[in-house]
């Protein structure tokens, strides 16, 4: 007989701590191995967690809605009912699903119990379905499923291996699901305004985890000596090419994150990075795009080997990119690879801005709408032509004025006379 204990997991290589979404198990439910047992949220994902060990779920020590740090203990299995009698008889806390969230230490009252393994659990992104009456759904399709009173068992699931998202149980109750499934058309790849939280006059609102990464990597990179170098490029070509190819399923997003990357690969100084030893030069030309996410705060999806993933595939992994992000089932290498990012308020009708380097990368560039402005040639005509201000945020260290400017120029050069390359 023995007694394990739930600790909370490291999700990344940065995570300090974790809350808890929901526990998937209560108090006495039957535990098998490799079951989830809870859903916990690091700073930009929801992971399942599951039992590395058969038996039951003894104490839940932790509510939903908790914030816990790495390596604490959350909850307690045991292996045998008699066990599992004997926590109750010794008044084990349970706090209840309703219990104020607190990120202290498990109450006191927790009988010491005997030796057990160090970890019993492990995070897990993608989960298949451990038993057929299991429902693999994601945090946010159960609430939904509860709000709309739908029943997720029998339904078919869009997201990885088959788990419910929201978009499935909008779906199953006669709405018109405001998240497309990765499997949907690209338009899915455009990204919305973020939903307006609304807060009572006074009210002060706590950050969530992801606000709270993003307010760390935000002052972090007040540590960097960064500068800016704007750039404005024609875009008429660019514009022609993308009317062609969008029924193709062609983002914008994709076309400019193709353009930046094969001008890296003229300028690996612009996808370098700073460190203590030196210069860092990353094996891959990895695209990051911040996307913003409802209820606050942004994700950077990366575009793995953007310079050598042709265009249309990398509009498919785009959109996919894009609808996991929306249900939180991004997995750590896919927001945190990045070595150059884009961020692309243009589609919201923006002229110009200046982005915040985000830690660990060398540059960041920020892209304006086109716009039709009126300009003056090279022979002294006037002419109307659509243009973009674009604005490259380098950290100094490593990326020096003359290697931004030449970068911009090439980028500008690629997009105003061959953007039909970006196609080969």
């Amino acid at each position: 007989m023995a007694t394990f204990e739930i600790f909370m997991p490291a999700l990344s290589s940065t995570m300090t701590e974790g809350k808890i979404v929901e526990w998937l198990k209560q108090p006495g439910d039957r535990v098998e191995r490799g079951e989830s047992v809870l859903v916990v949220e690091s700073d930009k994902a929801d992971m399942d967690v599951e039992s590395f060990e058969a038996g039951f779920l003894g104490a839940v020590l932790l509510p939903a809605g908790s914030t816990a740090p790495v390596g604490e203990t959350i909850g307690l299995v045991v292996e045998t009912e008699a066990e599992l009698e004997n926590l109750r008889a010794n008044g084990t806390a349970t706090p209840s699903p309703t219990a104020t969230p607190t990120a202290t230490a498990p109450p006191a009252a927790v009988p010491p119990p005997t030796p057990a393994p160090e970890v019993n659990v492990e995070p897990k992104a993608e989960v298949a379905a451990v038993g057929a009456n299991r429902v693999i759904a994601s945090p946010r399709a159960r609430k939904l499923a509860q709000q709309l009173g739908v029943k997720l068992e029998g339904l078919q699931g869009s997201g990885p291996h088959g788990r419910l998202v929201a978009a499935d149980v909008e779906k199953a109750a006669g709405k018109v699901p405001s998240i497309a499934p990765a499997s949907a058309a690209p338009a899915a790849a455009v990204v919305p305004l973020p939903a307006v939280v609304v807060a009572a006059p006074g009210e002060t609102k706590p950050f969530s985890t992801l606000q709270q990464a993003v307010n760390r990597n935000m002052m972090a990179s007040l540590a960097t000596p960064s500068f800016r170098v704007g750039y404005t490029i024609t875009t008429t070509k660019l514009d022609a090419f993308y009317k062609q190819v969008k029924p193709k399923g062609v983002t914008m997003t994709a076309l400019l994150a193709k353009a930046v990357a094969l001008t890296l690969v003229r300028h690996p100084q612009l996808n370098a990075a700073y460190s203590d030893a030196g210069t860092s030069f990353p094996t891959a030309i990895n695209v990051a795009v911040a996307v913003a996410m409802e209820g606050g705060g942004l994700l950077t999806p990366v575009l793995a080997q953007a310079d050598r993933v042709d265009l249309y595939s990398l509009s498919r992994n785009w959109a996919d990119l894009v609808a996991r992000a929306r249900t939180k089932q991004l997995k750590p290498e896919e927001y945190s690879s990045g070595t150059f990012t884009l961020s692309n308020l243009g589609m919201f009708g923006v002229d110009r801005f200046d982005a915040i380097l985000p830690p660990g990368t060398g540059a960041i560039l920020a892209v304006g709408a086109s716009r039709p402005v009126v300009v003056a040639n090279s022979d002294g005509s006037i002419a109307v032509k659509a243009q973009m201000q674009v604005n490259i945020t380098a950290d100094h260290r490593v990326i020096y004025g003359a290697d931004a400017a030449a970068f911009l120029k090439d980028l500008a050069l690629l997009i105003e006379n061959d953007p039909e390359s970006l196609a080969l």
